[in-house]
């Protein structure tokens, strides 16, 4: 039989006639699984734009309590937010930086209780109650802390994106048992990674400041 023989069934439906009879099956399909969100969504406001709006009414928020730099933040936030993220996206904080997310780069550091931490492998939950350091906290621009003054003084930075958590590291490695030697400071300093390749001018910076203390 020829493909225009009217007798010939459906077995021989033209691949045109396919495309389009499946297309409009797909088509139907999508618009159908999404006209119930479409049907929530506030009158003029895009998808986006509506789940912005429902951001804050999180379900399932937890109340914290922050104490970061010195002063408390009482939050409801979701469980599963990092401590970097909550820094930054709720208390606006925005110093510590999120470099690798994976805990590689070290451009996250804070400190809590006095320890540093890579802000980004720590859920702010962990946190309730604790006492959060971030570089805000350190100094301001007519009180420098003596570590950043260092790293102006010997150029410690380049971009400056890592600076932020060299800084903290620096700051907490003078309470840590660190030997005298550059290649000792090069060891505790070897999770902060820097792309620009300011390390010789950093450990500079940290051992005047050992020097100085």
């Amino acid at each position: 039989m020829r493909d225009d023989d009217p007798q010939s069934g459906p077995s021989n439906t033209t691949r045109r006639a396919f495309l389009l009879t499946t297309g409009s099956t797909a088509a139907a399909t999508i618009i159908g699984a999404c006209a119930p969100a479409l049907a929530n969504s506030p009158a003029g406001q895009s998808g986006s734009a509506a789940a912005s709006a429902d951001g804050p009414n999180i379900e399932g928020a937890v109340p914290i309590t922050l104490r970061i730099n010195g002063k408390d933040h009482q939050l409801r936030i979701d469980s599963r937010t990092t401590l970097l993220d909550c820094l930054r996206e709720t208390v606006a904080l925005t110093g510590t930086k999120k470099g690798c997310d994976h805990g590689q780069c070290g451009a996250c550091t804070v400190h809590v209780n006095g320890r540093r931490v890579n802000s980004c492998l720590s859920f702010a939950v962990m946190h309730d109650g604790e006492e959060i350091t971030t570089v805000e906290g350190l100094g301001t621009p007519d009180s420098l802390h003596p570590m950043q003054s260092a790293f102006v003084a010997h150029d410690g930075y380049q971009c400056g994106y890592c600076t932020s958590g060299q800084l903290m590291s620096a700051v907490a490695l003078l309470k840590e048992p660190c030997g005298s030697e550059d290649a000792a400071v090069k060891e505790l300093m070897s999770g902060n990674i820097c792309r620009c390749g300011a390390y010789a001018n950093i450990v500079a910076a940290i051992q005047q400041v050992r020097k100085n203390t």
